[in-house]
């Protein structure tokens, strides 16, 4: 009967740490701020995500700003354009998505602080299966890498 048991108990114990193991966690390298004159409206920050797994970059926050969002640039007939990625960023597994200026990159709405070299902008991370990451990127002057 106590051989019976073991191997239940065994597969109970391991479907149980299958279910408990949390979503792997998103890397973040390389977060940074770019400089804005002072009283601007807002500044774009940028960092590489590489995901373990498929995932999605769904929100980004900051106490530093009235709100922070997801942003996509593109050039329109010779024009800028900027929109906010309402669905967030796709994340493919084991690949490194590099959000840059000129790209895919992070908007802070309505600072709270002044954008200048040498400040530092937390910003948390949300996703839609890993586990949220906070980092604190550096405020770099404009042309600055």
């Amino acid at each position: 009967m106590k051989t019976l048991y073991l191997p239940i108990l065994a597969v109970v114990a391991l479907a149980g740490a299958a279910q408990a193991a949390p979503p792997a966690k998103v890397t973040v390298e390389g977060a940074w701020c770019r400089a804005a004159p002072k009283g601007a409206p807002a500044g774009g920050c940028y960092l590489t995500l590489t995901a373990p797994t498929a995932d999605r970059l769904v929100s980004v926050e900051t106490p530093a700003a009235a709100r922070a969002e997801i942003h996509t640039m593109s050039m329109d007939g010779g024009v800028m354009r900027m929109r906010k990625l309402t669905d967030g960023l796709a994340l493919p597994a084991g690949q490194a998505v590099a959000l840059k200026p000129g790209a895919e990159h992070l908007m802070v709405i309505g600072p709270k602080i002044d954008l200048a070299a040498g400040a530092t902008v937390p910003l948390t991370l949300r996703f839609k299966s890993a586990p949220a990451v906070t980092v604190n990127a550096p405020v770099k002057a404009v042309g600055g890498k």
